[in-house]
């Protein structure tokens, strides 16, 4: 695990929208208030936050809440994810989230930003290296060759 400096990255502007909606986050219940900020392939940056339900198994995770959002302005490639926790973590997504997100991009970079600015580098790839896809068999993204 890695501290954030001061130097500015190419992950800022999406460290500022994650950062963002984790403030939005409803977490009654876990009190983890997560912010995801997911860039499209068009440069647009969509952030999401959880949303906790006391029905525990209907919570949205942050990550498939800003792709929902994407997803709802037309976008469906991503160059990259961002996932903050202020209290805790870093954290990778969960694998319901990963399922989902390997529905649009087998590849994706993931940076995930902690308490205290520790941070930890993913591919997608790499967390859900046999994901489920449709038709039975296929690897989502891919077609049968």
């Amino acid at each position: 695990m890695k501290r954030e400096t001061g130097k500015q990255t190419e992950w800022d502007h999406l460290l500022s929208a994650a950062r963002a909606a984790s403030r939005r986050a409803h977490a009654p219940y876990s009190n983890l208030k997560v912010g995801a900020a997911l860039e499209g392939e068009s440069g647009a940056v969509y952030a999401g936050c959880n949303v906790e339900n006391s029905s525990f198994g209907l919570t949205v995770c942050a990550e498939r809440v800003a792709l929902g959002c994407a997803v709802s302005q037309g976008e469906r490639t991503f160059r990259r994810l961002l996932i903050f926790t202020a209290g805790g973590g870093p954290l990778s997504p969960c694998g319901a989230c990963r399922q989902v997100l390997a529905e649009f991009c087998r590849r994706l970079p993931i940076l995930s930003v902690g308490r205290g600015g520790i941070s930890r580098t993913f591919d997608l790839a790499d967390l859900l290296p046999q994901a489920f896809g449709w038709p039975a068999g296929e690897p989502s993204g891919e077609q049968e060759v």
